[in-house]
């Protein structure tokens, strides 16, 4: 089975864009479902989290009520993992929000692309 490149950018542009939705919404639940069971999320360089740690990481920047902007700069993929490199800013930068490129893990699971490691600070 071949699969175009650029159905991959759809699709995990697609997966970008429902995040962002969720965020937005300050939907915990739906944004959980983005991830896999036992994802790793990196909200600080250096310091991994996963499980309740992590949804509790990811609904404190949520809850900053600070809207949230994302674009996929990149994708890569091999069979149902691909890394992509996403360029996001939560509010504005210059007034208490943030901004970084991600570089994340995702596996396709039941035909949907989900996080399994979230960096959003990517090499730093």
């Amino acid at each position: 089975m071949t699969i175009d490149h650029d159905d991959i950018t759809r699709e995990v542009s697609r997966l970008i864009r429902d995040f962002t939705e969720a965020f937005d919404a300050r939907d915990a639940d739906a944004l959980d479902r983005h991830y896999v069971t036992g994802a790793v999320v990196v909200p600080v360089p250096g310091h991994p989290l996963t499980g309740d740690a992590a949804k509790a990481a990811k609904r404190h920047v949520m809850e900053r009520g600070m809207p949230i902007h994302a674009e996929l700069r990149r994708v890569y993929h091999s069979g149902d993992v691909a890394l992509a490199l996403t360029d996001w800013r939560i509010g504005d930068p210059d007034d208490g929000g943030f901004a970084g490129t991600a570089t994340d893990v995702l596996r396709r699971v039941d035909g949907r692309w989900r996080y399994v490691i979230d960096n959003p600070f990517g090499t730093a």
